[in-house]
């Protein structure tokens, strides 16, 4: 993430503002978020926060007398989530920091509560995180993951083998581990946490498109620079896209999942 430059980190950052718009987004968030009982005084923590949307969300719920971290390896993004937050007025419940969630520079069962929120498909090493994140939290305390199953990830095309192939380019090129949330129920165990509750959701856009949108717009330059497919052909793709959603034909899907894990 480090290595892409200002123009594409600014990109980045504003996809993740606009994401957290999107109703359909901001639903998924409140329907884990309302399963959590979060403790009075308690410390969350959020590994990977980007620009801090999950915790200064959390921060204005009524009531939150907790305290949240945010780290993010990204100074970027830590930047905006500290500039969001101070315009947000939370700073007085949060705080954001330089680091790595594969290493994270907290002490053991420090946290109550444990977020990562579409962060462990993007992460270099999964396993590592996951034993990270269940280090740092307390025996009782929670930990939620959430992400998409991007092997699931379409988009309408008309040639459906083109299509098929660049569906396949955008979940290959965006994401290290496009399919962990299916790994999870065997992999959470090995780290002493043992699922609480888990489920699915399908995120469609049909006929216009918002959040299918801005992912098509950040991320077919990937494509692009990976060589898969021929900028030409990404370029006939995005085209295709904008069409559809101007004439109300626009169609694209995938599946979300959230994992509650407690400490044992």
């Amino acid at each position: 993430m480090n290595e892409l430059d200002e123009l594409a980190h600014e990109r980045l950052i504003e996809r993740l503002e606009s994401r957290a718009q999107v109703n359909t987004f901001s639903d998924l968030f409140e329907k884990y978020v309302n399963r959590i009982e979060i403790p009075d005084a308690g410390k969350i923590l959020e590994v990977g926060c980007g620009t801090g949307i999950i915790l200064r969300k959390l921060a204005q719920r009524h009531a939150f007398s907790a305290r949240g971290i945010g780290v993010d390896h990204c100074k970027s993004f830590i930047d905006a989530a500290t500039k969001f937050a101070d315009q947000e007025k939370v700073t007085d419940s949060l705080e954001f920091r330089l680091g790595d969630a594969h290493k994270l520079d907290f002490e053991d069962s420090e946290f109550d509560i444990v977020i990562c929120h579409t962060v462990i498909s993007h992460v270099t090493e999964p396993a590592k995180i996951l034993a990270e994140m269940a280090r740092v939290t307390k025996k009782g305390g929670v930990i939620a993951i959430f992400d998409g199953d991007y092997s699931s990830l379409t988009y309408a095309f008309p040639d459906h083998s083109f299509g098929n192939r660049m569906d396949a380019a955008l979940s290959n090129t965006t994401f290290n581990n496009p399919r962990i949330m299916c790994d999870l129920p065997r992999l959470l165990p090995q780290f002493e946490l043992v699922l609480t509750d888990a489920w699915g959701d399908a995120v469609v856009e049909i006929g216009q498109g918002s959040y299918f949108k801005t992912f098509a717009e950040t991320y077919a330059p990937y494509v692009k620079n990976s060589g898969m497919l021929s900028e030409q052909t990404v370029d006939i793709w995005l085209k295709e896209q904008n069409k559809a959603m101007d004439n109300g034909t626009f169609f694209a899907a995938c599946n979300y999942y959230t994992y509650l894990a407690k400490k044992v």
